[in-house]
């Protein structure tokens, strides 16, 4: 006997089982079903349509407009790098030869000043003659040394890996402190070492007493030169010069990290420094005084004074400005009222030193340098509190996004290479590579 169909209402006999609503329904509310599902569909096409439409509106060479400005700087810098070192090798080529031309010049000037100071006096004797037919026939064998000679140029070629320029897709899984991975590798500090970091691309630059040191991304140091000057304030790196920059209470250096050759920076004023900080294009200097200045040096196309900046523009009165960095056009200070022990961290624009955010850091067991920064991942920022041993992430909007209670009391941090954290503590230098 036919069963009766389910639906409500309905007295006709079912004919078959709808899998959806697991009903037994006759025919034309089977139809009907099926009708309901068949105009379900329609909106999701319409869903589907919409996509495709934003999809094929989407302009993939905008998307990519500021990843390939990256990789063309990337070009640019490499290319300028190779003519740097080119440059400095024709120079040690030009002056090897010239030192002994020169040298042989000098000798044959000697010769003939000599010859003909004898024939003035007209008292020459034998041992006068056979002492200058002697030298030159030295100088002639000297000088068809140097007419024979030629030069063998033993060169490595340039190797690129594919580490060199990593392709990160921004906005997704963003760093957290809060996970911040375990040490990776240590580099041990030897007694009398100073904890200042600064970094490029390719080397971080560390103090080893009593050299200053370049480390690889192999976490290995690969040059070190002689530091015997006043103790390093502070260090940073230009990429305009090429060069890291280290600041002495009275002095400014810079150390070539191809030639590791370290040379006065031509300072116009004279002062009593204490931080320094780079831009793409200039160099800061802040002054160690009450109301600190902050002295503005153009890099390009030579070091030249640009402005002194002065409270209140830099800081307020009885203030001083204990740290400062420089990243994508603007510059992170760290800012100390000593009176009333105030601290706070303020993130200004590097050309016209307009306010952005202010953060503050108060705590009133702290004194005036405890707190030092970074930049870190995403033009956010990374803050050091040396005496609580924390660790502070920022964001670009200058919020606290993570605090991180660090294993040893941290002491400086630098970023270096893109994705390794170096953090210099009072036993060692830690490096920890980020996911």
């Amino acid at each position: 006997m036919s069963q009766a169909c389910d639906i409500s209402s309905c007295k006709r006999s079912s004919c078959a089982l709808c899998h959806c609503c697991q009903q037994n329904i006759c025919l034309p509310h089977l139809k009907e079903h099926q009708d309901l599902l068949v105009s379900e569909l329609n909106p999701l096409i319409d869903q589907i349509n919409a996509l495709g439409d934003r999809l094929n509106a989407l302009s993939l060479e905008n998307k990519m407009d500021d990843a390939r400005q990256k990789l063309e700087q990337w070009r640019v810098e490499c290319h300028k790098k190779i003519d740097h070192f080119f440059k400095e090798k024709c120079r040690e080529l030009d002056r090897y030869v010239t030192k002994k031309v020169d040298t042989q010049r000098e000798e044959i000037s000697r010769i003939q000043s000599k010859a003909v100071e004898l024939i003035h006096e007209e008292h020459a004797t034998r041992h006068d003659l056979d002492l200058l037919t002697s030298t030159i026939s030295d100088l002639e064998r000297e000088v068809y040394q140097i007419e024979q000679t030629s030069f063998n140029v033993r060169s490595q070629s340039l190797e690129i890996d594919d580490s060199c320029i990593t392709i990160e897709e921004l906005g997704r899984h963003r760093f957290n402190l809060s996970t911040l991975p375990a040490v990776h590798r240590t580099t041990k500090y030897i007694d009398g070492s100073w904890h200042l970091l600064a970094a490029n691309d390719r080397f971080l630059l560390m103090h080893q007493n009593p050299n200053l040191c370049l480390v690889d991304r192999h976490f290995k140091i690969v040059k070190q030169v002689l530091w015997n000057n006043d103790w390093i304030y502070d260090m940073c790196w230009s990429s305009v010069l090429d060069q890291f920059i280290m600041i002495t209470p009275d002095n400014v250096f810079i150390l070539d990290h191809n030639t590791m050759l370290i040379r006065t920076f031509p300072l116009i004023q004279k002062q009593k420094w204490l931080r320094n900080a780079c831009s793409d294009t200039s160099l800061f200097l802040s002054t160690y005084e009450l109301s600190s200045s902050i002295i503005e040096y153009g890099l390009l196309p030579s070091i030249q004074l640009i402005k002194h900046w002065k409270s209140p523009d830099t800081c307020q009165k009885n203030e001083i400005i204990s740290y400062m960095r420089c990243n994508n056009e603007t510059f992170a200070l760290i800012i100390t009222e000593p009176l009333n022990k105030t601290i706070r961290m303020e993130l200004k624009n590097s050309k016209t030193l307009a306010r952005l955010w202010s953060l503050p850091l108060n705590d009133a067991k702290m004194s005036k340098f405890v707190f030092n920064c970074c930049s870190f991942n995403d033009d956010e920022w990374l803050i050091i509190n040396c005496e609580s041993e924390d660790l502070l992430h920022i964001t670009k909007q200058g919020k606290l996004k993570a605090t991180y209670k660090y294993q040893s009391k941290p002491l400086f941090a630098s970023m270096f290479s893109s994705n390794i954290l170096a953090i210099s503590t009072e036993n060692g230098l830690n490096f920890h590579k980020l996911q």
